[in-house]
């Protein structure tokens, strides 16, 4: 633990400070990654789909629509964001949590993102210290919580987001080795073929599927990251935690046992922990 503060306190607290801006933007834009991709997502399917089924017909023009366009608003009052009242945890608190215009509440999520990112980013640093290390596995843990929120709103796990984050897995670790490159391309087949055959295993057995290809993506990207050798504890952490995750909401009257649950969270929060306690675990697949 004591180790864990001095990285963080290498450059006193101006690093803090430069490190907290730069997390809580990129909370920021995960509230707006997860809030417009899957619509994004769902435009461009419905429009394939008309394409492919009405062609000939009048194309439907929509309004731009994007991670840019159009600029932040109220979704009450419609009143767009000024740039001073979009500054990440700060203007919400600032403004009560309320907006300026209608005095609307606005929805706690927003902070608690830009704080998760946040945190995320000092564990990181805190783990691996100031250092090219740390940056790539910053970008993995905020990928890895933007897919949390959406798989966790929606049951989708996009491949805009899954796909370029194995392929860095594998480019980053050619190019700038954080494990062997061989670890992380089995990592990456071993991952996906994994849940591949509990997919097919399972719905073999039952006739239903039990998770979707994206999780299949996700494991392989995380594999392409951390090796081959965290796999386990990863799968293990996340049903575990899935499980219990069910159970709760059963108790809790808000579920059935028949209902299915996104697995994509579960490998998320897994996946944090094998990038924080990385070493530890290959330490204990190597005994």
């Amino acid at each position: 633990m004591l180790m864990f503060f001095e990285s963080l306190l290498a450059y006193q607290w101006l690093g803090i400070v430069l490190l907290g801006c730069v997390a809580a933007s990129v909370g920021s834009f995960i509230n707006v990654v997860a809030h417009r991709l899957p619509i994004m997502l769902r435009h461009q399917w419905s429009t394939e789909h008309q394409q492919a089924h009405e062609l000939g017909k009048t194309a439907i023009y929509r309004d731009p629509f994007n991670l840019a366009t159009p600029r932040s608003h109220c979704p009450k009052c419609g009143t767009q964001i000024r740039v001073l009242d979009n500054v990440p945890l700060l203007s919400w608190l600032w403004l009560g949590g309320r907006c300026r215009q209608c005095r609307e509440p606005i929805s706690l999520r927003y902070p608690m993102v830009e704080l998760c990112a946040l945190l995320l980013g000092f564990a990181v640093v805190g783990v691996y210290g100031y250092s090219a290390h740390s940056a790539f596995y910053c970008g993995l843990a905020w990928a890895l919580l933007a897919l949390l929120l959406i798989d966790y709103d929606t049951g989708l796990l996009p491949d805009p987001i899954t796909q370029p984050l194995l392929w860095a897995g594998l480019i980053t670790n050619l190019v700038f080795p954080l494990i062997p490159l061989s670890d992380a391309v089995l990592g990456a087949i071993f991952g996906y073929t994994s849940l591949w055959l509990v997919f097919w295993s399972f719905k073999l057995l039952t006739g239903k599927e039990g998770m979707g290809y994206g999780d299949f993506k996700l494991l392989a990207a995380l594999g392409a990251w951390l090796g081959w050798q965290a796999l386990p504890q990863i799968l293990m952490i996340a049903a575990v935690s899935g499980l219990l995750y069910a159970l709760i909401r059963v108790a809790l009257g808000k579920q059935s046992f028949s209902n299915a649950i996104p697995f994509g969270p579960f490998l998320a929060f897994a996946g944090w922990f094998g990038l924080l306690f990385h070493d530890r675990l290959q330490s204990v697949v190597l005994l």
